[in-house]
């Protein structure tokens, strides 16, 4: 499926045999002591898709090197996402009030089948990944559950493909039952088989994963089928939703166990984790699975964090529905370091003490965006600026931006004080997606941007008329818990609270 040209073939994604950033300040990686290396005028080496060398001096090159001058500017390392769905992105801002109950009545991977064609996939999921390249992010997990049909899936991977990220497109296994013709489970495992099988989808830094939600509740035969499809396609990380505690997502790090999956040579990445156990927790350090904390999705729903601090060794950073707020990496990192201050700090507080040390720092919630996502892929060579590492890059312009202006620590100047805006370039495998502050499409983004601008209205206005599925308070939900209501704030003076409905109520009608 080429619903627009190639973009990993556009000759901006093209990249010089070798290119040397050199004069900025770079955060580096020391594998020695496990940390991050600070060097002030510095030089990085980039050679194909690979960091070849990474210098505290100058360096010489040949003349075919493009030498690209960073004085007064730092190079920091990609960030890695790994909990997004992209495909979500034409219901932009159609959810900033949303709850979790109505999410999946109206936006969820069931829900929303048959809303999308195949080509409102493709468009949504490249628009989704752009956005994340533009914010600096160069690794997404993706949990793709707009497997609906064949030709919904290949759009949703072909998407990845073209948009020239690391995007490891995570295939949902899930029964759709919610259109016709259905799309259950044994249907999904040809259609997986034919995609992984693809040759046209090699080459570029996008490969194949898995998603599966029902590890849980699912059929035995299933799992072993998907297993077994992962294992004979070497698939390299499998992922799945897991919250605990009130909600009905579970895919704990037990029932992994029980199901003898935590041994095995793929790696897991849980997304949320919110209520994660201490034997959760053990079980993810002593078999070296992940989680991934998505801080402002776990606020806008619901889940909230309760133990996810505790665990922050084996844990990553990740974004979830971007449609309720921005995909960037920055936001969410900046996000969780502070409320894990809060949280540690209260702990404090309540023993009516004062705390003298700050609980978190910044290159603690820095490595959780970069060097901690590689690990959960077990992708030593990813989220690190490293000899040997991918050449996976973000240039920060911190030479000319008022928020940056007067930075002396790279690591805060980026997580407490940098913007989006202040990203100048991104590269992923050693290619330009954006520069000079701008994502590198000529000729692309114009018609990209228009059809899926038409898309994404199309999809809107038909969300609009639609009354969502929403139970009634005191009606029990799918997991046997009773519907509550949350008191919601007065910010006006006088009568009414200024809560406003946004562009879509809870019930399908403006407000």
């Amino acid at each position: 499926m080429r619903l627009i040209s190639t973009l990993a073939a556009a000759p901006g994604f093209a990249a010089a045999s070798s290119i040397l950033f050199r004069g900025g300040t770079i955060i580096a990686f020391d594998n020695a002591t496990e940390s991050l290396q600070v060097i002030r005028g510095g030089s990085v080496l980039v050679t194909d898709d690979r960091i070849t060398t990474v210098s505290e001096t100058a360096i010489s090159v040949s003349n075919d090197t493009e030498v690209v001058d960073i004085t007064g500017k730092i190079l920091a390392p990609g960030q890695i996402n790994t909990h997004f769905h992209g495909w979500q992105t034409a219901f932009k801002t159609l959810g900033s009030n949303t709850s979790l109950v109505e999410y999946f009545g109206r936006y969820g991977e069931y829900a929303a089948a048959g809303l999308l064609n195949a080509e409102d996939v493709y468009l949504s999921q490249l628009a989704g990944v752009l956005e994340s390249v533009n914010g600096g992010v160069t690794t997404i997990l993706d949990h793709a559950h707009h497997t609906w049909d064949n030709e919904t899936s290949e759009a949703g991977l072909q998407a990845s493909v073209d948009s020239g990220a690391r995007v490891y497109w995570a295939y949902t296994f899930h029964n759709i039952t919610t259109i016709e013709p259905n799309f259950l489970v044994q249907d999904q495992l040809a259609n997986f088989r034919s995609l992984a099988s693809n040759a046209s989808f090699k080459g570029s830094p996008a490969e194949i994963s898995i998603a599966y939600d029902a590890f849980t509740n699912g059929n035995l035969g299933e799992i072993r089928a998907i297993m077994d499809l992962a294992e004979e396609f070497n698939i390299p990380v499998i992922t799945t939703h897991h919250v605990e505690g009130p909600w009905p997502l579970e895919n704990s790090p037990e029932t992994l166990l029980s199901l003898n999956l935590l041994n095995r040579s793929i790696p897991f990445v849980l997304s949320h984790s919110s209520f994660i156990t201490p034997r959760g927790a053990e079980l993810l350090r002593s078999h070296n699975h992940y989680i991934s904390i998505t801080p402002e999705s776990e606020f806008h729903y619901g889940h909230t964090h309760p133990t996810s601090h505790l665990i922050q060794d084996q844990a990553t950073i990740g974004v979830d529905t971007h449609f309720t707020f921005s995909a960037d990496m920055l936001t969410q990192t900046r996000l969780w370091l502070q409320t894990a201050r809060r949280t540690l700090y209260s702990e404090v507080l309540q023993r009516w003490e004062i705390p003298v040390n700050n609980p978190m720092s910044v290159n603690q919630a820095f490595l959780m965006s970069t060097r901690n996502g590689g690990l959960s892929l077990r992708r030593n060579d990813l989220g690190i600026i490293a000899e040997g590492a991918k050449a996976d890059l973000v240039l920060w312009n911190a030479k000319d931006s008022p928020s940056l202006l007067g930075w002396n620590d790279p690591v805060a100047a980026i997580v407490l004080h940098a913007s989006v805006g202040d990203i100048e370039a991104v590269l992923v495998d050693g290619k330009w997606l954006k520069r000079d502050g701008k994502l590198v499409m000529e000729g692309y983004y114009g018609e990209f941007k228009e059809r899926f601008l038409q898309s994404a209205r199309r999809i809107q206005n038909r969300l609009v008329v639609t009354p969502a599925v929403v139970p009634a308070v005191g009606e029990e939900w799918i997991n046997g818990l009773v519907i509550g209501e949350a008191a919601e704030v007065d910010a006006k003076r006088g009568e009414g609270t200024g809560y406003g409905r946004g562009f879509l109520g809870v019930n399908g009608t403006q407000g």
